[in-house]
């Protein structure tokens, strides 16, 4: 068995992506961390009994050291080799069996479940499940934070977990059973060197008591303000092309200088009191080794102990200071991690708000019938965006939802696709309550086009692709040729000199001008085919001859789809077969664009306030919708 078939071995012990389910974890802190570690429990089993094991092997190397000084001394040095084996051979052959061999197994095996179970598994266990349950959380979730935010506690509860259980284990567990190891060894000495040592141990636990609490509470505001800078910084990168257009990095440089300031208040006091840790325990240990090389020496010239007792008791105890320097550092990480932890579990341990009912099916569409029946919302309960609205729009039907902005178009759009649900009122496909059906299977048969397009930081083929998983490239390209996205794309070259196809967009498609990511985002949709079709300003990020181009391909994509349709731009959507006119939440007329023209309404204002095809918003334009219109 080679090495390459030993690590497997341990490797293939944890599978981080094996969990699916229920992944929301509990919010207290230990239980989050269980929550993870119970799911490798063995691993961390077995990284206990090693590290034990190393704990005991350290302690036993300096009473090896003591029996060889007193060995030498006993030792005739004329009767060479021979002699000195012939005295102490089986003693010496356990001694370098247990250094040889018996250290490097446990090491070895200790390193082997660290290493090759905990941080190349655990660790992306913690991740993966913490992602996949955040994915699943509500839009709302996501615009009440930034998405940097976000993924930093994703992020760090992975490794803040891992960290702190094996530091927990690694130092903690290793020093207590190194303490008691040499407190048995020193004590079988002499009981007085035992009693200081154990003193020892009991004023640095006095200090841990005061210390540690004081470290955790830090250590949690401090990881909450580097969270907060982390976000800022990455807002500020996210959205850099708008900071150069208004000249404004002056301005921004004061608000993350302002974050940068928040983080180094939180973490002056912090800095402050690991410096009172640190000499605290310099002055202990200085105190305390004095105390028991002056006691050895005394017991040694008393006849009570011999030379090779004192070189092991001191050595014992150089290494006990060491690790106790060594404990309180890691306690002060530890600390940090248990910090961490606490604050990625307050954004990781929500539930999700949008949640399928435990009978969902998938939902089926032989129509594509939508009713939308009294239905009501708001994104705040006291501030309702809609009221009792009814509609049905028929199987094949296209229609158009006209108003200013904040009417509550887009809205309507998005409860259509429950981004979220309904405060009264439902919502029906082809009779089934879109509530009760996944909201995966709800999805894929709606297909959209947003005004505020956002591409994946993917190739071209990925984004279009997005629309029909597994299609060929051929498929491809004739929904970019239908989206009059071709020419384009097959120009395209990026930064690491990718072509068409493979080449990659940038982060949110930033790459790629307004116009052509729109265009990408249609053919993704014309890939997609799906029986419902929704746009929402699905051009208007387009010169007039591309527009006119696509509208063609557009009208033949409607073919035998329930549409619906949102534009300022009322002269794109005046050919559907009804427009629905919205204002402040209530449906107030409906009609084709002749009867309300001439019913001379609210649609008429609007359509005679147009300049150039746009859309006016009107002074008195209602400002309770989020989601602009």
């Amino acid at each position: 068995m080679n090495v390459t078939r030993i690590a497997r071995f341990f490797e293939e012990r944890i599978t981080p992506f094996g969990r699916k389910g229920d992944l929301q974890p509990p919010a207290g802190t230990l239980a989050f961390v269980w929550h993870y570690v119970r799911q490798a429990k063995g691993a961390f089993a077995g990284m206990a009994f090693f590290g034990g094991a190393v704990a005991v092997l350290e302690a036993a190397l300096f009473y090896f050291v003591g029996r060889l000084v007193d060995m030498l001394a006993m030792a005739e040095r004329e009767a060479g080799w021979s002699g000195f084996l012939t005295l102490y051979g089986p003693e010496l052959a356990l001694m370098a069996a247990t250094v040889l061999v018996g250290r490097f197994v446990v090491v070895a095996l200790g390193a082997l479940i660290e290493e090759q179970i905990i941080v190349l598994n655990f660790f992306n266990l913690v991740r993966w499940q913490a992602y996949a349950h955040v994915a699943r959380q509500s839009l709302t979730f996501f615009q009440n934070d930034f998405a940097g935010r976000i993924v930093t506690k994703v992020w760090s509860a992975g490794q803040a977990s891992g960290d702190l259980m094996t530091s927990l284990l690694q130092v903690v567990w290793f020093m207590a059973i190194y303490t008691v190891s040499t407190l048995m060894l020193v004590g079988q000495l002499d009981w007085r060197l035992a009693a200081v040592v154990a003193v020892w141990i009991g004023v640095f636990a006095v200090l841990a008591r005061y210390f540690v609490p004081r470290i955790r509470r830090h250590a949690r505001q401090t990881a909450e303000a580097s969270s907060m800078l982390n976000g800022r910084l990455v807002d500020s990168f996210s959205n850099i092309q708008t900071l150069k257009l208004f000249g404004r990095e002056d301005d921004n440089d004061a608000y993350i200088r302002d974050g940068f300031e928040r983080f180094q208040n939180t973490l002056r006091p912090f800095a402050r009191l690991l410096t009172g840790v640190r000499s605290s325990l310099a002055l202990l240990s200085g105190t305390m080794i004095s105390m028991i090389a002056f006691l050895s020496i005394d017991l040694w010239l008393a006849g009570a102990i011999t030379a090779g007792g004192v070189a092991f008791t001191l050595g014992l105890v150089l290494r006990l200071n060491m690790l106790l320097g060594r404990m309180m550092t890691q306690l002060n990480g530890i600390m940090r991690n248990l910090g961490t932890v606490q604050n990625s579990a307050e954004l990781i341990a929500q539930p999700v708000t949008l949640t399928n009912r435990p009978d969902a099916a998938g939902l089926e569409t032989p129509r594509a019938e939508i009713v939308f029946d009294r239905i009501a919302f708001g994104y705040h309960h006291d501030l309702p965006v809609i009221e009792d609205l009814s509609l049905t729009i028929s199987a094949g039907e296209k229609i158009g939802i006209v108003g200013r902005s904040g009417a509550g178009k887009s809205t309507l759009v998005n409860l259509l696709l429950r981004f979220y649900d309904l405060d009264s009122g439902q919502i029906l496909i082809d009779g089934q309550d879109i509530a009760a059906v996944t909201p995966q299977s709800l999805r894929r048969k709606i297909g959209m086009v947003t005004q505020d397009t956002a591409l994946l930081h993917r190739s071209i083929r990925d984004n279009i692709a997005f629309g029909r998983p597994g299609a060929g490239d051929a498929e491809i390209w004739a929904a970019a040729r239908q989206a009059e996205a071709a020419g384009f794309i097959a120009d395209l070259v990026d930064q690491r000199g990718r072509r068409g196809l493979n080449a990659h967009v940038g982060e949110r498609g930033v790459k790629l001008s307004g116009g052509q990511r729109q265009r990408i985002a249609i053919a993704r949709v014309m890939l997609k085919n799906a029986p419902i079709l929704v746009l929402d300003e699905a051009t208007s990020a387009l010169d007039s001859e591309v527009e006119a181009a696509i509208q063609d391909n557009l009208e033949g994509l409607m073919t035998g789809k329930t549409v619906i349709a949102i534009a300022h731009r009322l002269s794109t959507i005046a050919r559907l077969d009804r427009l629905v006119v919205m204002d402040g939440g209530r449906i107030v007329e409906s009609g084709t664009h002749s009867a309300l023209v001439a019913r001379g309404g609210l649609y008429a204002e609007l359509w005679e306030r147009q300049s150039g095809g746009f859309l006016g918003d009107g002074a008195d334009a209602p400002v309770t919708e989020r989601s602009g219109d």
